[in-house]
Protein backbone atom coordinates (compact mmCIF):
# COMPACT_ATOMS: atom_id res chain seq x y z
CA UNK A 1 0.00 0.00 0.00
CA UNK A 2 2.76 2.28 0.56
CA UNK A 3 4.21 1.69 -2.57
CA UNK A 4 1.08 2.71 -4.62
CA UNK A 5 0.57 5.45 -2.55
CA UNK A 6 3.66 7.44 -2.54
CA UNK A 7 4.38 6.43 -6.61
CA UNK A 8 4.17 10.21 -8.00
CA UNK A 9 4.55 10.65 -11.95
CA UNK A 10 7.86 13.20 -11.93
CA UNK A 11 8.36 15.72 -14.46
CA UNK A 12 11.87 16.12 -12.98
CA UNK A 13 14.20 13.43 -13.87
CA UNK A 14 17.89 13.79 -14.06
CA UNK A 15 20.51 10.75 -14.04
CA UNK A 16 20.69 8.38 -13.06
CA UNK A 17 18.34 6.12 -14.72
CA UNK A 18 18.61 2.20 -15.38
CA UNK A 19 20.67 0.60 -17.54
CA UNK A 20 19.45 -1.33 -20.67
CA UNK A 21 20.57 -4.44 -18.15
CA UNK A 22 18.31 -2.83 -15.26
CA UNK A 23 15.55 -1.96 -16.95
CA UNK A 24 15.41 -5.90 -19.12
CA UNK A 25 15.76 -7.31 -15.05
CA UNK A 26 12.50 -5.21 -14.02
CA UNK A 27 11.04 -5.83 -17.04
CA UNK A 28 11.01 -9.63 -16.31
CA UNK A 29 9.06 -9.10 -13.03
CA UNK A 30 6.53 -6.42 -14.82
CA UNK A 31 5.85 -9.28 -17.50
CA UNK A 32 4.41 -11.20 -14.88
CA UNK A 33 1.39 -9.17 -15.23
CA UNK A 34 -1.81 -10.91 -15.78
CA UNK A 35 -2.20 -11.32 -19.62
CA UNK A 36 -4.34 -13.57 -21.20
CA UNK A 37 -2.11 -16.26 -23.32
CA UNK A 38 0.79 -15.06 -22.51
CA UNK A 39 1.10 -13.77 -25.78
CA UNK A 40 3.41 -10.16 -24.51
CA UNK A 41 2.21 -7.99 -27.50
CA UNK A 42 4.30 -5.68 -26.74
CA UNK A 43 8.30 -4.53 -27.21
CA UNK A 44 10.30 -1.67 -25.76
CA UNK A 45 12.62 0.96 -27.43
CA UNK A 46 15.19 2.51 -25.46
CA UNK A 47 16.27 5.71 -26.42
CA UNK A 48 19.02 7.94 -24.50
CA UNK A 49 21.45 10.76 -25.90
CA UNK A 50 21.57 11.15 -29.10
CA UNK A 51 18.46 9.30 -29.83
CA UNK A 52 16.25 11.24 -27.96
CA UNK A 53 17.50 14.20 -29.67
CA UNK A 54 16.60 12.04 -33.21
CA UNK A 55 12.93 11.25 -31.91
CA UNK A 56 12.73 15.30 -31.16
CA UNK A 57 14.35 16.64 -34.26
CA UNK A 58 11.73 13.55 -35.97
CA UNK A 59 8.39 15.14 -34.56
CA UNK A 60 9.75 18.35 -34.60
CA UNK A 61 9.85 18.34 -38.60
CA UNK A 62 6.11 17.12 -38.15
CA UNK A 63 4.99 19.75 -36.27
CA UNK A 64 4.78 23.59 -35.99
CA UNK A 65 7.60 25.48 -37.18
CA UNK A 66 7.52 27.87 -34.57
CA UNK A 67 7.19 24.78 -31.81
CA UNK A 68 10.16 22.63 -33.51
CA UNK A 69 12.86 23.55 -30.15
CA UNK A 70 10.31 23.25 -27.52
CA UNK A 71 9.34 19.77 -29.15
CA UNK A 72 13.34 18.83 -29.13
CA UNK A 73 13.74 20.13 -25.51
CA UNK A 74 10.58 17.98 -24.71
CA UNK A 75 12.36 14.86 -25.67
CA UNK A 76 15.45 15.54 -23.40
CA UNK A 77 13.85 15.85 -19.97
CA UNK A 78 14.74 12.25 -19.04
CA UNK A 79 18.07 10.61 -19.16
CA UNK A 80 15.89 7.29 -20.54
CA UNK A 81 12.95 7.25 -22.71
CA UNK A 82 11.01 4.23 -22.89
CA UNK A 83 8.68 3.97 -26.43
CA UNK A 84 6.08 1.30 -26.01
CA UNK A 85 5.48 -0.34 -28.89
CA UNK A 86 2.16 -2.93 -29.26
CA UNK A 87 2.30 -5.42 -31.37
CA UNK A 88 -1.09 -7.03 -31.38
CA UNK A 89 -2.11 -10.85 -32.32
CA UNK A 90 -5.26 -10.69 -34.30
CA UNK A 91 -4.94 -14.18 -35.55
CA UNK A 92 -5.01 -15.08 -31.70
CA UNK A 93 -8.23 -16.15 -29.55
CA UNK A 94 -7.31 -13.66 -26.89
CA UNK A 95 -9.38 -10.49 -28.68
CA UNK A 96 -6.78 -6.93 -29.38
CA UNK A 97 -8.68 -5.50 -26.32
CA UNK A 98 -7.69 -8.24 -23.50
CA UNK A 99 -4.48 -7.80 -25.59
CA UNK A 100 -3.63 -4.01 -24.29
CA UNK A 101 -5.28 -4.35 -21.10
CA UNK A 102 -2.25 -6.85 -20.51
CA UNK A 103 0.13 -4.31 -21.96
CA UNK A 104 -1.39 -1.94 -19.61
CA UNK A 105 -1.37 -3.90 -16.71
CA UNK A 106 2.50 -4.63 -17.55
CA UNK A 107 3.47 -1.13 -17.65
CA UNK A 108 1.85 0.12 -14.55
CA UNK A 109 3.91 -3.00 -12.67
CA UNK A 110 6.95 -1.30 -14.82
CA UNK A 111 6.21 1.80 -13.46
CA UNK A 112 6.13 0.35 -9.26
CA UNK A 113 9.24 -1.66 -10.00
CA UNK A 114 11.22 1.56 -11.37
CA UNK A 115 9.58 3.30 -8.02
CA UNK A 116 10.77 0.75 -5.37
CA UNK A 117 14.30 1.05 -7.45
CA UNK A 118 14.08 4.56 -6.18
CA UNK A 119 13.79 5.63 -9.56
CA UNK A 120 11.12 8.17 -11.09
CA UNK A 121 8.69 7.91 -14.33
CA UNK A 122 6.25 9.63 -16.17
CA UNK A 123 3.42 8.49 -18.95
CA UNK A 124 3.96 10.31 -21.97
CA UNK A 125 1.29 10.24 -24.78
CA UNK A 126 0.41 12.73 -27.34
CA UNK A 127 2.68 13.22 -31.16
CA UNK A 128 4.90 10.66 -30.47
CA UNK A 129 1.68 8.42 -30.85
CA UNK A 130 0.53 9.66 -34.47
CA UNK A 131 3.58 10.40 -35.94
CA UNK A 132 4.54 9.03 -39.58
CA UNK A 133 8.02 9.80 -38.80
CA UNK A 134 8.77 8.34 -35.67
CA UNK A 135 7.18 5.03 -36.82
CA UNK A 136 9.41 5.00 -39.29
CA UNK A 137 12.71 5.95 -36.96
CA UNK A 138 11.62 3.14 -34.89
CA UNK A 139 11.29 0.59 -37.83
CA UNK A 140 7.78 -0.39 -36.80
CA UNK A 141 5.59 -2.34 -39.12
CA UNK A 142 2.33 -1.74 -40.14
CA UNK A 143 0.64 -3.60 -37.66
CA UNK A 144 2.41 -2.20 -34.86
CA UNK A 145 1.62 0.66 -33.22
CA UNK A 146 3.40 3.42 -30.60
CA UNK A 147 1.11 3.57 -27.10
CA UNK A 148 3.52 6.20 -25.56
CA UNK A 149 6.13 6.51 -23.19
CA UNK A 150 7.75 6.23 -20.27
CA UNK A 151 9.88 9.30 -19.39
CA UNK A 152 12.75 7.49 -16.55
CA UNK A 153 15.29 8.75 -14.38
CA UNK A 154 15.70 9.64 -10.89
CA UNK A 155 13.22 12.22 -9.11
CA UNK A 156 14.39 15.70 -8.36
CA UNK A 157 14.91 15.65 -4.26
CA UNK A 158 12.70 18.26 -4.29
CA UNK A 159 9.85 16.86 -5.42
CA UNK A 160 6.97 16.36 -3.13
CA UNK A 161 6.75 12.70 -2.15
CA UNK A 162 4.04 13.00 0.67
CA UNK A 163 1.62 9.61 0.60
CA UNK A 164 -1.65 9.91 -1.02
CA UNK A 165 -4.98 9.73 0.81
CA UNK A 166 -6.79 6.49 -0.24
CA UNK A 167 -9.71 7.14 -2.33
CA UNK A 168 -13.38 6.50 -1.33
CA UNK A 169 -14.22 4.55 -3.81
CA UNK A 170 -17.59 2.42 -2.07
CA UNK A 171 -19.93 3.62 -4.43
CA UNK A 172 -17.69 1.92 -7.28
CA UNK A 173 -18.87 -1.59 -5.35
CA UNK A 174 -21.36 -3.37 -5.48
CA UNK A 175 -22.69 -7.16 -4.86
CA UNK A 176 -24.36 -9.38 -6.32
CA UNK A 177 -27.17 -11.04 -4.76
CA UNK A 178 -29.01 -13.75 -6.67
CA UNK A 179 -31.40 -14.90 -4.43
CA UNK A 180 -32.91 -11.47 -5.49
CA UNK A 181 -32.79 -12.27 -9.07
CA UNK A 182 -36.25 -13.90 -10.10
CA UNK A 183 -35.50 -17.21 -12.14
CA UNK A 184 -37.04 -17.55 -15.66
CA UNK A 185 -40.58 -19.16 -16.18
CA UNK A 186 -39.92 -22.00 -18.39
CA UNK A 187 -41.33 -20.99 -21.80
CA UNK A 188 -41.95 -17.62 -20.49
CA UNK A 189 -40.09 -13.86 -19.48
CA UNK A 190 -39.13 -13.35 -16.08
CA UNK A 191 -41.48 -12.39 -13.62
CA UNK A 192 -41.87 -9.18 -12.12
Amino acid sequence: MTAILTRRSSHLLGDPAPTDAEFTYLLGGAATAPDHGALRPWRWVLLRGDGRAALGDCLAAEGPPDQGDRVRRKMLRSPLKAVLVFVPRPDHRVQEWEQLAGTSSMVYAMMMLLHARGYGSIWRTGALCRSTGVRELLGLSSAERVLGSLDIGTPDEKARRSRRPREDVAAKVSAFDAAAVTAPRAGGPAGP
